[in-house]
């Protein structure tokens, strides 16, 4: 069972926060296709909630297609990909967990920082930003290191060690930040040493490293952010539907 998890109580409302949860665990494998999800009980106990609002997460995950309950059988998972609404490639991640990889996120640190001379969250965000730094582990082996700069703007979204059960875009989503265009850079790079050390790799190792710059509706530059990939463990993958 997953220690409790702390939700907020300021924002979205419970239900749907417990659904965004859920719904991220099964895009990552962490609740398979075909598997069952946790009973009600068990995730009335994780998320410290009542019946009613695990029944109301569960419901919402249901009209979404992502589970189907079952009377007296559980509430199994019956779709694990989400629709992207620029095009119709796949998510990495979700091609990971279509051949049966699992993918468990951890949130390192999250703090506003002041930014550094020279550097290209200064340049873009001025002296101040957000700074997060998560750890992606594929089947339980530490697999990417991102680390997130976004505008201080935001500052009021709750992003903190306690939201590492959900996924970083729902969260800028629960504060009506919407993302709708990206542009990654991909270039063979050296890890700094603490990252290298969080994956586990000798120094001096080359890795995949991914830029990305992530935009709202209105054309605002909303996140930057820099991923390490440990690709000997397994290639950067994108499969495009036609």
């Amino acid at each position: 069972m997953n220690a409790a998890v702390n939700l907020s109580r300021r924002n979205k409302p419970l239900y749907l926060q417990i659904k965004n949860i859920i719904k991220d665990r099964i895009l990552h494998g962490a609740y398979p296709l075909g598997s069952m999800i946790p009973s009600e009980p068990q995730l009335e106990a994780e998320f410290q909630v009542s019946k009613i609002t695990v029944r109301n997460a569960i419901q919402e995950l249901s009209l979404e297609g992502y589970v189907e309950k079952g009377s007296g059988k559980g509430t199994k998972v019956i779709r694990n990909t989400s629709a992207s609404k620029l095009s119709k490639w796949k998510r990495f991640t979700e091609i990971l967990v279509e051949e049966g990889r699992k993918i468990q996120k951890q949130w390192l640190s999250a703090e506003v920082i002041g930014t550094e001379e020279g550097t290209e969250p200064r340049r873009l965000f001025g002296d101040r930003c957000i700074r997060i730094e998560r750890v992606y582990r594929l089947d339980d082996v530490p697999y990417i290191h991102y680390t997130h700069y976004l505008t201080a703007r935001i500052g009021d979204a709750e992003l903190t060690l306690e939201a590492n059960a959900q996924s970083l875009y729902e969260l800028l989503d629960e504060q009506d930040i919407s993302l709708v265009k990206f542009r990654d850079e991909f270039a063979a790079a050296i890890a700094p040493p603490p990252v290298a050390e969080i994956l586990g790799i000798p120094l001096g190792t080359p890795l995949l490293k991914r830029s990305r710059y992530s935009y709202a509706e209105n054309g605002d530059l909303i996140e930057y952010s820099i991923g390490y990939y440990h690709t000997e463990m397994q290639h950067y993958v994108v499969n495009y539907d036609v």
